[in-house]
């Protein structure tokens, strides 16, 4: 079984922060409790043996219009889940943490002191879904400009809503320094541009 190692360790030190688990292929999927997501984290990273040092991706689904035959047991009435995948470098096995999460209360630990990837990937799913990080060192915007209203990828997200004009100028405040990239390039012919 993928992962079983792994599984086992966590069912011994947390042993109520496993809700359900299960494999698909290669993959040990896990539902998580959203307290207990953070130190289960940071064991997995951190246990001998296990070596879950990489952070592959974060993401989220709206479950808001799942038919209720489809959706996950685990669920419950959560709208959101979080879905963070990990790999071992040490043992070639990858774990999915699925984490619910209630609309009225959208809010899950931020990975970004574990995983220096987590920063941006957790500005995403929050600009995305607008499901909030405790703890992010900067949780703004990365795919829509500031200004944007809502978040796109919510089920109940409008898709005709008009979006404010911002003009020109607020988006272009900062001055980009010109790239310095060190050599020069040759055209075809072995010609050096004028």
């Amino acid at each position: 079984m993928a992962g079983s190692d792994a599984l086992e360790q966590l069912q011994a030190q947390f042993p109520t922060a496993v809700r359900q688990s299960r494999t698909d292929g290669d993959f040990l999927i896990l539902s998580l409790l959203r307290d207990d997501m953070h130190p289960v984290v940071e064991f997995l990273k951190s246990a001998p043996g296990l070596n879950y040092a990489l952070l592959m991706d974060i993401t989220a689904v709206d479950y808001l219009r799942y038919p209720a035959e489809n959706r996950p047991a685990d669920l419950g009435t959560a709208r959101f889940a979080v879905v963070y995948t990990l790999v071992s470098l040490e043992v070639p096995t990858r774990i999915r943490l699925r984490v619910p999460l209630e609309e009225a209360d959208a809010v899950v630990d931020s990975l970004a002191d574990l995983y220096g990837a987590a920063n941006w990937l957790e500005r995403e799913v929050w600009d995305m879904f607008g499901i909030r990080f405790r703890g992010h060192p900067n949780l703004t915007r990365i795919l829509m400009y500031e200004q944007f209203e809502g978040h796109p990828l919510r089920k109940d997200y409008p898709l005709m809503k008009r979006q404010p004009l911002v003009p020109r100028e607020e988006w272009l405040k900062e001055e980009v320094p010109p790239l310095n990239i060190g050599y020069m390039p040759i055209l075809p012919g072995g010609k050096k541009p004028a």
